[in-house]
C-alpha cells in the first residue's frame, strides 16, 4: 500500500512540474511501478560507448579516436566483457557495420553465449519529436529496425531517446508526439519481447517529471526509464533518480554526476547503489564510462568496485 501511495504521488508530482500536462488526475493513479519482487536483483553489465573511440565502425566518428589499425570488433568488445567478469554487454548502435543483418546478429548471440555473457541490450539515437513527415517516419522505422536487431540478438532491451522541442513548437505538442511515437514502437517492441527504456537524455525528458509523466502516458508494459545516472543536471539529481528508479527497465551507471551549476565531480556510487535497492530493482546495472582518464585503465577498477557494491 505505501508502494502504491508513493507511486501515485510521483505521478501527481510529475503532472504538477510539467508544462502543458496532457495527463489527468483521474489517470495518475492508474499506471504504478513494475511489478517486482521485494528485493534488488543486480547484474553487471558495460556499455561498449565507454570504448566509443576504440571501434571499427563508428557512425558518431570522434576526431580524437585511435588508429583505425588499433581498433577493435564488438566480437572484440565481448570478449573484453568476459574477461572483466560482466554478466552482459551492451552493444550501442553506433558501432555495427552499416549493412548490419541477421546474420551478423545471431552471430554476436552465439559469440556471447559462448563466453557466458548475456547482450543486455543496445541503444539508438533517435528523436519522436520531430515534425510529421518523412524524417519523422524515417526515425521511427529506424527504431523498428534496431528492435528487430535486439529479438534476433537475444536481447530484452533497446535504449531510445525522445528529443528535442522543435523551434517555434509547443512543449505539449512536442510531448504528444514524443507518446505517439513510442506508443507505436512499444507494440511493434511488445511484440518481439522487446522492452524500450525512454532515457533521460536533456530535450523534452531533460528533468525528472516530464520523463515520468511520458512513460506514464504512454501506458504499455513494454516501456519504462532507461535510467542514466549522470544525465540529472538539476538541483537535485539523486533525488531525481529516486522518483525514476521504480520506472527503471535498464540501468546506466556513470562515474561522475553534474548538479546544476556545479562541475563534474565523481558520483557517490554506494548512494546510487542504495536507490536502486530501496526500489527493488531487477536487471542489469550497466557501466557507461565517459570520464576523461584512460578507459582502458579505468574501467577494470570501476567494474571491480561496482561487483563488490552490487553483490
Amino acid at each position: 500500500m505505501q508502494r502504491r501511495q508513493f507511486m501515485q504521488q510521483t505521478a501527481l508530482m510529475a503532472m504538477a512540474g510539467s508544462v502543458g500536462s496532457l495527463i489527468t488526475p483521474q489517470q495518475a493513479g492508474a499506471i504504478e511501478a513494475f511489478e517486482r519482487p521485494n528485493h534488488a536483483n543486480f547484474k553487471l553489465g558495460l556499455a561498449a560507448y565507454s570504448l566509443r573511440d576504440h571501434f571499427q565502425h563508428a557512425s558518431h566518428e570522434r576526431p580524437q579516436a585511435v588508429d583505425p589499425a588499433k581498433r577493435i570488433s564488438l566480437h572484440d568488445f565481448l570478449d573484453y566483457c568476459s574477461q572483466l567478469g560482466c554478466d552482459g554487454a551492451e552493444l550501442t548502435s553506433y558501432y555495427f557495420p552499416p549493412q548490419t543483418d541477421a546474420a551478423l546478429c545471431s552471430d554476436l548471440k552465439r559469440h556471447a553465449f559462448l563466453r557466458g555473457l548475456t547482450i543486455s541490450g543496445t541503444a539508438v539515437g533517435n528523436r519522436f519529436t520531430d515534425l510529421p513527415g518523412p524524417k519523422r517516419e524515417e526515425q521511427i522505422l529506424h527504431v523498428k529496425q534496431w528492435i528487430d536487431h535486439a529479438a534476433q540478438m537475444g536481447a530484452p532491451h533497446v535504449r531510445v531517446f525522445a528529443g528535442d522541442k522543435p523551434q517555434g513548437e509547443s512543449w505539449k505538442n512536442s510531448v504528444a508526439r514524443c507518446i505517439e511515437g513510442l506508443k507505436q514502437c512499444c507494440d511493434y517492441a511488445g511484440a518481439r519481447g522487446v522492452f524500450l527504456g525512454i532515457e533521460n537524455h536533456g530535450g523534452i525528458v531533460a528533468e525528472a517529471d516530464p520523463l515520468l509523466e511520458i512513460v506514464q502516458a504512454v501506458d504499455s508494459p513494454w516501456v519504462g526509464i532507461n535510467l542514466d545516472t549522470g544525465n540529472f543536471h538539476t538541483e537535485d539529481p539523486y533525488g531525481d533518480l529516486v522518483k525514476c528508479a521504480p520506472f527503471a527497465v535498464n540501468v546506466q551507471l556513470k562515474v561522475e554526476i553534474a548538479p546544476r551549476g556545479m562541475p563534474k565531480m565523481p558520483s557517490d556510487l554506494v548512494r546510487l547503489v542504495r536507490i536502486l535497492r530501496e526500489a527493488n530493482y531487477q536487471g542489469f546495472v550497466v557501466l557507461e564510462y565517459e570520464a576523461a582518464e584512460d578507459p582502458w585503465k579505468a574501467i577494470p577498477r570501476h567494474i571491480r568496485t561496482l561487483k563488490a557494491l552490487l553483490d
